[in-house]
């Protein structure tokens, strides 16, 4: 069973026994899931480039890729992101080391994040959309939904 299923199924059991309504409980898992994907807008900024650079570097490096490796990755990542207009959109980053890492970026009010939420290495996957693998913030960058 995926940790997001199980993580609402141990609130749905806590909550069963409350005085919420049925009504209530979808609003409130509702609440709970809605995270959109941004895009980030100010890529053209140097400062911001550096920042998405570093930031991907850094989670990537969390993950076990050599700090040159991650660097390369991050550099090349973030050249593609400011080069190709996709959107708001889930992307993925695939290494030498045979990992795909998913990221997404998130704007919340007046700061964007960047999350990884998902690897995967042969028929091995690990995806985390509840609370994230990692997140680093990319301030000074702007971001649009």
């Amino acid at each position: 069973m995926a940790s997001g299923v199980r993580a609402e199924l141990l609130i749905f059991r806590k909550f069963r026994s409350s005085r919420l309504t049925p009504g209530a409980l979808v609003l409130l898992f509702a609440a709970a899931g809605c995270t959109s994907v941004a895009q980030v807008t100010s890529l053209s900024d140097p400062r911001c480039e550096e920042t998405v650079s570093g930031a991907l570097a850094k989670i990537l490096e969390s993950q076990g890729e050599t700090a040159p490796a991650a660097r390369r990755l991050a550099e090349s990542a973030t050249a593609e992101l400011r080069t190709m207009a996709l959107g708001p959109r889930p992307f993925l980053i695939p290494s030498p080391s045979g990992v795909d890492y998913s990221f997404f970026v998130e704007k919340k009010r007046d700061a964007c994040l960047l999350r990884l939420y998902g690897r995967q290495k042969g028929f091995v996957s690990y995806t985390n959309n509840l609370t994230y693998i990692a997140t680093e913030p990319l301030a000074p960058c702007r971001c649009e939904e």
